[in-house]
């Protein structure tokens, strides 16, 4: 999961319904609190027979809430709660829950809270495959959905039951991206605009066994990914070799070599608004590809390389009236300078500077330090702050200046 200063100090109310998939609520609560999130729980009667009490409030560090009339609380307190929560998210929801938010119906502790509540909410549901297919429980998530409530949605996969099917509680990295979306302040912003992101490394093959390629992660492009998920747009994003699945909501397209990425940007580049470069696409590969593996030699190896195809200088040249082009700049010396010169030569609108060799910049990490420089060459310089944080500011700059 992409870590972010987004949930530091924000309340977020977690309700748990009754359901196998509650005990992995206790990671997605760690998560939270890592990031520095106040995190209350709620759980339903049901519920409390999967998790306990007491596990949840040591990884929350507050009281859980169960009952709706405690001893010694105020009969309010389930508005109290609802009034201090920032968002909210049901993890996992049960179809009972989901039909009872559908009907107004508030019968215990956590429905009362959740239909006294004016912030966003995300229900994600999880149960036997029968069920999620069931016609009411589809009615009630499409009556959720016109309410604008988020639908997180369940997976395929192995349930309780002992068989396969639709409906295991969506993997954190999904439940992350959701409740992202709903403390997101601008979720909205890029609302339909199509939006075409690169990321991760390429891998040029010299042998069956060797690869030429770089140190990325891809980490920087997936982060700009879910941002742009976040605010509501239209996204496709085109990888390399990553450790990442993909993040929900977008299409997906894994390749390997340069040339590979390069065939599949320009086939789509004429339908996309913004085009964000984050790849670190290898400049060259071998010119030959050795069809056995080269065998251990003495002295000096010698490999002929040819230049790849320049894919942000061929989007630029058939840049059309009103598209924008986002390209990063990987630099080591002479930074601003090559910056400006990128920008210039493949007809970017942005240039997003970054050096390797600066604490917490560069591949592999968590974190960035860059400057984005426009083609006005007005340079904002952004601090060490986490990718998605970084990419928050990348989005918001250019939001300015279109």
């Amino acid at each position: 999961m992409f870590p972010t200063e987004r949930f530091k100090g924000r309340h977020i109310l977690l309700a748990i319904t009754g359901g196998i998939a509650a005990y992995k609520s206790c990671e997605f609560i760690r998560y939270l609190v890592t990031n520095g999130a106040d995190v209350h729980v709620m759980l339903t009667k049901s519920a409390a027979k999967f998790v306990t009490r007491i596990t949840l409030e040591t990884l929350s560090g507050n009281p859980v809430n169960l009952e709706m009339f405690p001893n010694k609380t105020a009969g309010t307190h389930h508005i109290n709660l609802a009034d201090w929560t920032e968002a909210a998210i049901v993890a996992p929801s049960t179809a009972n829950v989901i039909g009872k938010l559908a009907n107004g119906i508030a019968d215990d502790f956590v429905t009362t809270t959740l239909m006294a509540l004016s912030c966003p909410i995300v229900v994600a549901p999880a149960m036997n495959s029968n069920m999620w297919k069931n016609p009411a429980v589809q009615k009630n998530l499409n009556t959720l959905i016109d309410f604008g409530i988020l639908i997180c949605p369940p997976e395929e996969g192995f349930l309780a039951e002992g068989y396969s099917g639709i409906g295991r509680l969506a993997r954190l990295e999904y439940l992350m991206q959701f409740l992202y979306k709903a403390i997101h302040p601008n979720p909205a912003s890029l609302k339909g605009r199509k939006i075409l992101i690169t990321a991760g490394r390429t891998e040029e093959p010299i042998d069956p066994v060797r690869i030429y390629t770089n140190r990325s992660s891809g980490k920087m492009g997936f982060a700009l990914a879910i941002e742009c998920f976040a605010r509501g747009a239209d996204v496709t994003l085109i990888s390399g070799p990553s450790n990442f699945d993909s993040p929900y909501g977008i299409q997906y397209l894994r390749v390997k070599t340069a040339k590979e990425m390069y065939q599949e940007v320009m086939s789509r580049i004429r339908n996309s608004e913004i085009f964000i470069s984050a790849a670190a696409v290898s400049d060259f590969s071998p010119h030959e590809v050795s069809k056995q593996k080269i065998k251990k030699v003495h002295g000096e190896l010698n490999i002929r390389f040819q230049s790849n195809p320049d894919i942000l200088f061929e989007v630029g040249k058939q840049k059309r009236g009103g598209q924008f082009l986002i390209g990063f700049a990987v630099e080591t010396e002479n930074t601003e300078q090559n910056a400006l010169k990128k920008l210039k030569e493949k007809n970017l609108d942005v240039v997003v500077l970054n050096n390797p060799l600066e604490e917490g910049a560069g591949f592999e990490k968590d974190t960035n330090q860059v400057t984005i420089i426009s083609g006005k060459h007005e340079s904002i310089n952004l601090q060490k702050s986490y990718k998605l944080d970084i990419s928050y500011e990348i989005i918001e700059y250019f939001l300015k200046i279109v």
